[in-house]
């Protein structure tokens, strides 16, 4: 099998080794995806600003479209990552592992985005009818709709990051389901 290296901070160029101490700064360390990422000249920037684009969704509901867009996707890494991320944004494991399993029994408005995002990732875009209409419902606009299109992008190139390179995973593992 081949093996996939996470660059150090000196095996990445200029502007990657800026990012690299503004992620150490930030978080007390370089994710492996974020290096991996800075392999590239351009990638690591363009996809930081993705993820940190001004959006119309709270921080929880950004979280359970990552957790299952990766869970979906199969993705450990950013199950492992989303994890931590999903807790620290408020949620319990038990509701974390409910998530990723699809759906939201804890609060009505999560739940129609989990089975909304579920279908939107399961069926490439074409979401069915169903979910499309309670995503709605549960109060989300056309504006929503955009944003979480956008957040499931994001999470799908590190999803299929992960899944073709395989790397490290540094954060707790998350349990399978």
């Amino acid at each position: 099998m081949e093996k996939f290296a996470i660059p150090t901070k000196n095996e990445v160029s200029a502007s990657n080794q800026a990012i690299f101490e503004n992620l150490e700064k930030a978080l007390g360390f370089v994710p492996n995806l974020y290096a991996y990422y800075g392999k590239n000249e351009t990638a690591l920037a363009d996809y930081l600003a993705l993820q940190n684009r001004k959006n119309t969704l709270k921080a929880k509901e950004r979280e359970v479209v990552n957790l299952i867009t990766s869970q979906i996707n199969g993705c450990r890494y950013c199950q492992s990552a989303h994890t931590v991320l999903g807790k620290m944004n408020g949620f319990t494991d038990e509701e974390v592992i409910e998530l990723r399993k699809g759906s939201a029994s804890f609060d009505p408005k999560l739940d129609a985005l989990v089975k909304f995002v579920a279908s939107v990732v399961s069926n490439h875009g074409n979401a069915t009818q169903e979910t499309k209409d309670a995503f709605f419902a549960a109060g989300y606009s056309e504006i929503n709709l955009i944003d979480v299109v956008m957040v499931i992008g994001d999470k799908i190139m590190s999803n299929y990051i992960h899944n073709l390179t395989g790397f490290a995973i540094d954060f707790p593992l998350a349990p399978e389901l």
